[in-house]
């Protein structure tokens, strides 16, 4: 078991020691980032498939990625339960809190992404099962360790972040080709501007956890607000690849570019100012494009 000597004093509270229920197991899945892991594979599919969608195999899909997001949402847990005491906004999680014991949440995690794994490879195909099995191991064995020892683990992040709509879209399309390519590029771009907004806003939580996001190492923001802004403009040209690869038509291109061009206002904005409204603002603005990106294409779907 690892421990830190901070962490050593970063005691639950009492009220915190309760008995442990089927709640703090499903907590420990992140069901709020997993309910965006879920949008992203199932747009992911039914962008990819041709044809009409079979709703059983969607369901199939969508479910091993959630099962395999879950899976490694626990088991990041496990490793980071020692960090995550020190953090107001994690300290209450069932880890930390002593609520659910590392052994037990680690059975949990492991039971969870092989499920997932094998209800991918048994219902879609290897390919999706190889990447979702890459989105372990890239969140797990090297994103989850970088992550205290350098600011480069943001972008070593957006990798896992971006596969469950490869997944999705590999899993009825049966390779990856131009359009799950360019659903992967735009969910890794957007991340960016999403992490910096988090990143500022929670950097003095992350300061005593010792993570050395890039707002913690540069406590102006310049380079925090630099890199919002020009993965933002990246986002722009690469969200109208949709329409140039033939997955959707001339509304979502034009709606693209009106969201995208919102977003790289509101980092700019951020990186000018670097004050938490602007960043809160980016934050807001960031987890309302994704969604509003993915309805348009698919009700735009070519």
């Amino acid at each position: 078991m690892k421990s830190t000597p901070a962490a050593a004093t970063a005691i639950p509270a009492p009220e915190a020691r309760r008995a442990t229920g089927a709640a703090d197991y499903f907590a420990l899945t992140k069901p709020r980032l997993n309910v965006l892991v879920v949008a992203t594979s199932a747009a992911g599919y039914y962008l990819g498939v041709s044809g009409g969608v079979d709703a059983r195999s969607m369901i199939e899909a969508v479910a091993g990625t959630a099962l395999v997001a879950g899976g490694a949402a626990v088991l990041n847990q496990v490793y980071e339960r020692d960090t995550d005491a020190l953090m107001r906004r994690t300290r209450m999680r069932p880890l930390p809190a002593g609520r659910v014991t590392a052994a037990d949440a680690r059975i949990f995690g492991l039971a969870l992404s092989l499920a997932g794994l094998a209800l991918l490879a048994a219902r879609a195909n290897w390919l999706s099962a190889g990447l979702a099995l890459a989105t372990l191991v890239i969140y797990l064995v090297v994103y989850t360790p970088m992550k205290l020892r350098t600011p480069l683990a943001t972008l070593v992040g957006a990798v896992p972040g971006a596969l469950p709509a490869l997944i999705g879209w590999t899993a009825s399309h049966g390779s990856i080709a131009y359009g799950g390519a360019a659903l992967f590029a735009i969910v890794f771009l957007w991340q960016m501007p999403h992490f910096m907004a988090i990143a500022w806003l929670y950097r003095e939580d992350y300061g005593k956890a010792g993570f050395p996001m890039l707002p913690v190492i540069d406590p102006e923001g310049r380079r925090a607000g630099r890199q919002a802004v020009w993965y933002s403009i990246a986002l722009v040209p690469v969200s109208l690849l949709p329409t140039c690869v033939g997955i959707a038509g001339s509304i979502y291109f034009a709606a693209a570019f009106v969201l995208s061009i919102t977003l790289l206002v509101l980092a700019v904005r951020f990186s000018s100012t670097r004050k938490d409204a602007e960043a809160r603002a980016l934050f807001f603005g960031s987890i309302t494009y994704l969604p509003l990106i993915w309805i348009i294409m698919i009700a735009n779907k070519l």
